[in-house]
């Protein structure tokens, strides 16, 4: 019966968010701070949702997050007809990120015609001064010698061509790049940088603040040979190798690049320098804590004076996982070798479906407060699987004081309700202050009519 209640309670709310479901996972706070799962669209938590998703297709490779909204790309995603001729156009689709609620999508256009073409929206990003680009796979072919940076409008999808970057003397295939500082170089220096796919090379261009002038980024070399891998087995790059820069330590140093982090398939992630040097990787981290061959992605944050990773498990043919991160606090002077695990997300799965080899997985933060502490929104995307947002800090689930705001994103809506649902089943761990909606001193399906009608308006 108490089931039935909820369910007829959750209908209600039909209307307002078809989408929004939670991963129904418990994760344990580890030195105080906690993880919660605002919303999940994928294969194992709403399959039938996320079949509906438009981004359900292997051409829709990467995904970020910006300003609570997520963009998750598909080149090719439509065609366009113009006179007698049929163009494919790329097209970014918006989610928003309290609710996973489908927002309207942004075609892509280039010089007010449709832009498409070949995973020609294959990476995606926003720069450290909230510039969203978009950059096309390079193909590897003898002629296809150059790479292209496209300035993107998050409102309406049109493109504007901010560099076309040589590759020089070794052309090789390019998958997937990372922009760090900002392409404009109003505020900043920016640097862009791409490992080749099997191969040893890595590519960099580089352009001052101020500047229009780009150039190769080793020393005004595009490109370099890597020689270090770990395990010392691999002998270059694997499939769709990841690229991921990092903060420097001081503003003039800040968005230069100097080290970046490198995912190749058949390696682990590995810091290197611009000389091509490895200065870190996991050699002597438990093997236990070892992504598994076939996944490439990573990415850091900061939180509460500490240093995290998060770096992608297992893809869909994983060892008992399936499409999951690793969230790691680093070791002192961010060691890997001291790094702490913290949670698996999801603890179960996002999916084990093969989405053909694209290999990526996209994990992106963004920096914000819940309950009155700092927090991290973790995205969490890999393709033809699903995707899932989660809130990492000490105010999350249940931080605040608010009732209502179960889930302590400072906003009451349909997610606090599948969090009071969770609550109520036994698998959520929310406090019974903010449970608690009618306050009568206990937490139970009352709790549940009474915030439905809360978020309705009705009395």
């Amino acid at each position: 019966m108490k089931h039935l209640l909820l369910l007829s309670a959750l209908g209600l709310l039909t209307c307002a968010s078809a989408f929004a479901t939670t991963d129904n996972q418990t994760y344990e706070p580890v030195n105080g701070i906690k993880a919660v799962n605002v919303w999940t669209i994928d294969r194992v938590h709403n399959p039938e949702t996320y079949a509906s998703m438009p981004f359900v297709n292997t051409y829709a490779r990467t995904a970020t997050l910006y300003n609570d909204v997520v963009y998750v790309s598909r080149s090719d995603a439509q065609s366009v007809i113009i006179g007698t001729d049929t163009i494919p156009q790329s097209v970014i689709y918006r989610l928003d990120a309290k609710t996973g609620n489908l927002l309207s999508s942004l075609p892509l256009t280039l010089d007010g015609k449709p832009y498409g073409g070949l995973l020609s929206a294959n990476s995606i990003g926003f720069d450290n001064f909230g510039h969203m680009w978009v950059m096309p796979y390079c193909s590897g072919a003898a002629t296809a010698t150059e790479a292209h940076l496209y300035s993107c409008d998050p409102n309406t999808g049109a493109l504007t061509l901010v560099a076309t970057l040589p590759l020089g003397d070794v052309v090789s295939r390019i998958d997937y790049f990372d922009v760090i500082g900002d392409i404009t170089r109003v505020n900043a220096p920016c640097n862009i940088k791409a490992p080749g796919s099997q191969v040893t090379t890595i590519y960099s261009w580089t352009c001052a603040k101020g500047s229009n002038t780009w150039e190769g980024g080793f020393e005004g070399d595009t490109y370099m040979d890597i020689t270090e891998f770990f395990p010392a087995t691999a002998a270059q790059w694997g499939y769709a190798p990841m690229i991921k820069q990092i903060l420097g330590e001081d503003e003039d140093t800040k968005y230069n690049g100097e080290l970046f982090y490198i995912d190749g398939f058949n390696s682990t992630p590995a810091i290197y320098d611009m000389t091509g040097s490895k200065i870190d990787d996991f050699e002597k981290v438990d093997a236990s804590l070892w992504p598994e061959n076939g996944t490439n992605g990573v990415n850091e944050f900061t939180l509460d004076g500490r240093n995290f990773m998060v770096y992608s498990k297992a893809q869909y043919s994983g060892d008992g996982h399936g499409c999951q991160v690793n969230v790691v606090e680093l070791g002192e002077g961010m060691s890997l070798s001291g790094m702490k695990k913290y949670w698996q997300l999801p603890a179960d799965s996002l999916g084990k479906t093969s989405d053909g080899g694209t290999r990526i997985h996209s994990i992106a933060v963004q920096y914000g407060t819940e309950g009155g502490e700092p927090c991290v929104t973790l995205l969490t995307y890999k393709n033809y699987n699903g995707l899932a947002i989660y809130k990492i800090g000490k105010g999350v689930g249940g931080g605040t004081t608010t009732k209502g705001d179960i889930n302590g994103d400072g906003t009451i809506n349909v997610t606090d309700v599948t969090a009071l649902v969770n609550k109520i089943l036994g698998s959520g761990s929310y406090s019974d202050s903010v449970c608690d909606i009618n306050g009568d001193g206990t937490v139970n399906v009352t709790d549940v009519t009474t915030l439905v009608n809360m978020i309705l308006g009705n009395k």
